[in-house]
């Protein structure tokens, strides 16, 4: 497949890139700086500001997918779904955060714990609102992939359950691994099994 990567030198942007290229796929790499990522046989990168929405509509042309992996502060999601409109891409798959998933056996939030870190409630917040505004999306085949409460750089394993709204906890907690999270987001690329939905992936 040909599938733009949009913020592919982030945490899980450069796992997503490094996954979908071991897999086969031809990938376009767009960041603001893609000094981080070299042009291969199957990586072009691509400098852009998302805020050009005419330069990225003319990227998106001709694509199979696109991927955004980037922070919710600050990203126009009219915007970015305008351009994959305008280029007739028909997949959109959404690097999520955990913030509006809902705590098993608690009905509550993520974000409305206790023990939820200030720090990151703005983005939670801006990511709930992009998840929000993504429901009432019906002409994109868009998909929304919820990682667990502890995400952050680790072993790929190859493994991972996943779930819908529900936050995924193990025997050591809430944890995805983000090489383990670029399988999982690899896989529904692949397979298409949660088209307009959100789904949570965790150990």
């Amino acid at each position: 497949m040909k599938i733009v990567l949009i913020g592919a030198t982030g945490m899980a942007g450069s796992r997503i890139l490094e996954e979908l290229v071991s897999r086969g796929h031809y990938v376009k790499a767009i960041a603001r700086n893609t000094s981080k990522v070299s042009d291969t046989e199957r990586v072009l990168t691509v400098d852009l500001d998302l805020n050009d929405q005419e330069a990225l509509v003319n990227e998106l042309k001709g694509q199979d997918a696109v991927i955004s992996a980037v922070r919710f502060q600050g990203l126009d999601i009219n915007s970015l779904l305008n351009a994959i409109r305008e280029s007739k891409v028909k997949r959109y798959i959404v690097v999520g955060g955990a913030g509006g998933l809902i705590v098993p056996n608690q009905n509550v939030r993520v974000i409305d714990t206790e023990d939820f870190p200030d720090a990151y409630k703005a983005e939670a917040e801006a990511g709930i609102q992009f998840f929000d505004k993504l429901k009432q999306v019906d002409d994109i085949d868009w998909t929304f992939i919820a990682p667990a409460a502890e995400f952050g750089p680790g072993k790929r394993t190859g493994e991972y359950r996943s779930g819908k709204d529900e936050l995924i906890v193990g025997e050591e907690g809430s944890k995805i691994s983000a090489e383990d999270f670029a399988v999982a987001l690899s896989d529904e690329l692949e397979n298409n099994n949660h088209i307009q939905e959100r789904f949570s992936v965790g150990y």
